[in-house]
């Protein structure tokens, strides 16, 4: 490697590291002050650079939130499909428990990020239409309706197909479905959503904080809720 290839290899390392450490104090300042807090003059303070350098790096708040937002959740599914991939494809029962749980282990681990993907809005943010925020939220709701098609066999014998038609649901969303999924039927999308609705409401009254005051363990509580979420799909892990 040439040394002007080595200076070029060692700014752009310099750079990564300064971008995480500003999306790092971007999701301390939330946990501090709320999304109000997010501020790239307050970043700049707080890491002691001046205005105009920290603009180089993301030239609008908006511009920070939306790689914040596409890196956090990227990083839950990830989490997410990991676990869901160490579970064999026999057992759907398992491998929809695996996804549960590395998603409350990863809420756990990075409140500051579920709040911000699953909470908190931040006032005055429009997230762009093709955004990585956008991209990874696709990607998480693919993989749920992976495990539902996997479990629909026996699931559909739990939920009648006549409830929805496809025109209830979002267009975009219905064209992904059926082009991955081809012969789930609309009712399998609902189920999905109820499988999200009940995945997420324990862990969220958790993040926010208002299990504890109540258990000692809602570890216990949510891996109840996951069992019988997993029975009510005619399943068992």
């Amino acid at each position: 490697m040439s040394e002007q290839q080595q200076t070029q290899s060692r700014r752009a390392r310099l750079r990564e590291q300064t971008s995480a450490e500003i999306k790092a104090i971007a999701l301390k300042l939330m946990a501090g002050g709320g999304p109000d807090a997010i501020s790239l003059r307050a970043i700049a303070r707080e890491m002691g650079m001046t205005a105009g350098a920290i603009y180089s790096y993301f030239p609008t708040r908006d511009d920070l939130i939306t790689t914040l937002i596409g890196d956090v959740y990227s990083s839950a599914v990830q989490a997410a499909e990991s676990a869901r991939d160490s579970v064999s494809e026999s057992d759907p029962g398992a491998r929809i428990m695996a996804w549960a749980g590395a998603m409350r282990a990863w809420a756990l681990a990075n409140p500051e990020g579920f709040r911000l993907i699953y909470g908190d809005p931040v006032p005055g943010y429009q997230p762009p239409e093709d955004g990585p925020g956008k991209a990874a939220e696709l990607r998480a709701c693919t993989g749920l309706v992976g495990l539902v098609a996997a479990a629909w066999p026996s699931a559909c014998t739990q939920h009648p197909a006549d409830h929805y038609e496809w025109a209830d649901f979002d267009p975009g969303l219905v064209a992904h479905v059926r082009e991955d999924f081809a012969a789930l039927p609309p009712m399998a999308l609902a189920v999905t959503l109820r499988v999200w609705g009940r995945m997420h409401g324990l862990m969220a009254l958790e993040i926010y904080g208002h299990l504890r005051t109540l258990i000692h363990d809602p570890a216990t509580v949510y891996r109840d809720e996951m069992r019988d979420l997993i029975a009510s799909l005619g399943l068992t892990c």
